[in-house]
């Protein structure tokens, strides 16, 4: 028998599971080189078999979800408001506002879900002060409660919250019902019947303890075969793939797609084991998973997929979403020298949601030449700064939709129609700032594809942007009251026009304008007749500059910067 156990790349999720393994020896200071390490392929992983045998894989597993995992929990949300709330209270007349009242709403219900409450139950012997849950459970928390008793109410529970167990327990409950079974579902502590039971018994009794057998066991007499790495394995070692979620229907009922009805989709202990493992190889980017697969070589897989270090966690966050800066690092990883060889990239992305299904996306050459552009990358890294922006009542990444809309081969011009539009609404005015940026991206991408060159090129259409803040100047001496008020129409309606390629429309609308001010009308109109495209590239330019976006955005000296550089 080998003294290494070696694991082979496959497709996406047990590569994922690969992902999530290695990050799993990092957490747990494993020793790279000795104790696991890439073989001289870049095909494989490989692990000492002594190390594999003596680990305890399930500590090691639910330290690396609570490691990776904790700040995206309500356990954690739980311990900010508690902070929060603490901080508040330790000052003087302190009288309860609606946040305090959301907050301790809050944390009520979170600590006293079902899966927190039977959490509990199970190591409810093995910790400090259990009756501070206890308490909980029978008189909550209420802001109308004296300030010192809510206070002291308060500290219990946040110290009881932070004992190692407690943290350990219920960041799993969260981790295990919002965001691994997502991937994988009826087995182990996701099986509806081991819900009550402890989550590191089931996890070893079902994954581990089958795992370390097969790895001891030699298999020289075995029959059956795994059907993702090929390893022999004994009849009574054989997992269903049907725990793992859009990979199978219930093969017990559900056996027409097999010969002869007779299932044998079955998968070796190692390979459940990394399947199990790959929540923890995706990345957690706002609502979704994303996982970068590529076959090329581990250690490439490896690179960019790579997780945050424990301090580049601490993500900053509003409203639940996350500023996406892994992935503009992730970005820049997969658009490297060494990475922009390849032709094609493979993205997966999964949603939180469990109603969505995995999104499969190819990167090729022609989008990696675009994000490798210093214009647009330039932009990107500008909204990437800011990307949450609340509109029409919601909170919309602008980064991300622009990003995603490259990855397919959509244009930009319905989304910066879109910012554009709910700029004109007060309460959504910054809009227009991401609409400026997206509106270069779109216009280097245009020119890009279009083969028209970098020198003069975007000359012309900056220029017509400089023309609508004129003509918007030239209104601002016409104007009673704020001009932006009596554009509001003017710029909807131009905004309608070029949203359905009606250049003729558009036109006439722009000939009243500069007749009311008796103002020349530029020649630049003639570009956008009789061309869609010209048409949009010209027509969004004037609006931005219509509407006064980046000239009074405080960017004026990047634009300076750009038309310089062509």
């Amino acid at each position: 028998m080998e003294d290494r156990i070696h694991i082979y790349l496959s497709e996406f999720t047990k590569n994922a599971g690969i992902v999530g393994l290695k990050y799993l020896l990092e957490v747990a200071e494993a020793k790279e080189g000795i104790s696991y390490g890439v073989g001289d392929d870049e095909q494989s992983l490989w692990l000492d078999r002594t190390f594999a045998l003596e680990s305890d894989w399930t500590q090691m597993y639910v330290t690396a979800c609570v490691e990776y995992f904790e700040t995206s929990t309500v356990y954690y949300s739980c311990l900010e408001k508690i902070e929060l709330l603490m901080g508040k209270l330790q000052k003087e007349d302190w009288k309860a506002d609606k946040q305090d009242k959301d907050n301790i709403k809050f944390i009520n219900e979170k600590l006293l879900s079902n899966s927190y409450q039977s959490g509990f139950s199970n190591i409810k012997a093995n910790i400090q002060n259990p009756e501070v849950y206890e308490t909980l459970k029978k008189d909550k928390l209420k802001d109308k409660m004296n300030q010192t008793e809510l206070l002291k109410r308060l500290e219990s529970l946040q110290e009881f919250l932070v004992q190692p167990l407690c943290r350990e327990t219920f960041v799993m409950k969260s981790v295990i019902y919002n965001y691994i079974n997502r991937f994988w579902d009826g087995k182990s502590f996701l099986l509806r019947t081991n819900a009550k039971k402890d989550v590191k018994e089931v996890f070893e009794l079902d994954f581990v303890e089958p795992l370390k057998n097969f790895w001891i066991n030699e298999h020289k007499k075995a029959k059956d075969l795994c059907i993702d790495c090929g390893e022999l394995m004994d009849s009574k070692e054989k997992v269903s793939i049907a725990f793992m979620k859009d990979a199978a229907d219930d093969l017990t009922r559900k056996r027409s797609a097999f010969w002869n009805c007779n299932v044998d989709a079955f998968i070796c202990p190692t390979c459940a084991f990394l399947y199990a493992l790959a929540p923890l190889g995706f990345q957690l980017l706002g609502n979704k998973f994303v996982f970068i697969n590529n076959n090329d070589s581990i250690s490439t897989l490896l690179q960019v997929n790579a997780k945050y270090s424990k301090s580049g966690m601490n993500r900053e966050k509003k409203d639940d979403e996350k500023i996406p800066t892994w992935f503009s690092r992730m970005l820049a990883l997969i658009l490297s020298e060494k990475e922009a060889s390849m032709q094609n990239i493979q993205v997966i992305l999964k949603s939180i949601s469990d109603s969505e299904h995995y999104l499969f996306q190819i990167i090729n050459k022609e989008i990696i030449t675009l994000l490798q552009d210093e214009k647009i990358k330039d932009s990107l890294h500008t909204m990437e700064k800011h990307p949450i922006y609340k509109l029409n009542g919601e909170y919309i990444n602008v980064y991300e939709e622009c990003v995603f809309r490259i990855l397919n081969y959509q244009n930009q011009y319905s989304f910066i129609n879109f910012l554009m539009k709910q700029s004109l609404n007060s309460d959504c005015a910054s809009a227009v700032i991401p609409a400026y940026f997206i509106y270069n991206i779109q216009l280097q991408c245009y020119l890009i594809r279009e083969g028209k060159g970098e020198k003069g090129s975007m000359k012309a259409y900056y220029a017509m942007s400089k023309e609508g803040y004129k003509l918007r100047k030239e209104l601002e001496k016409k104007a009673t009251g704020n001009v932006d008020d009596s554009l509001r129409g003017t710029i909807y309606q131009l905004l309608n026009a070029l949203s359905v390629r009606n250049w003729k429309k558009y036109i006439e609308i722009i000939i009243r304008l500069y007749c009311s001010c008796q103002v020349e009308m530029p020649s630049g109109f003639t570009r956008m007749i009789n061309d869609d495209e010209e048409f949009q590239a010209y027509g969004y330019a004037f609006v931005l500059g219509l509407r006064g976006s980046y000239f009074e955005t405080g960017k004026k000296d990047d634009e300076n910067k750009q038309e310089e550089s062509n």
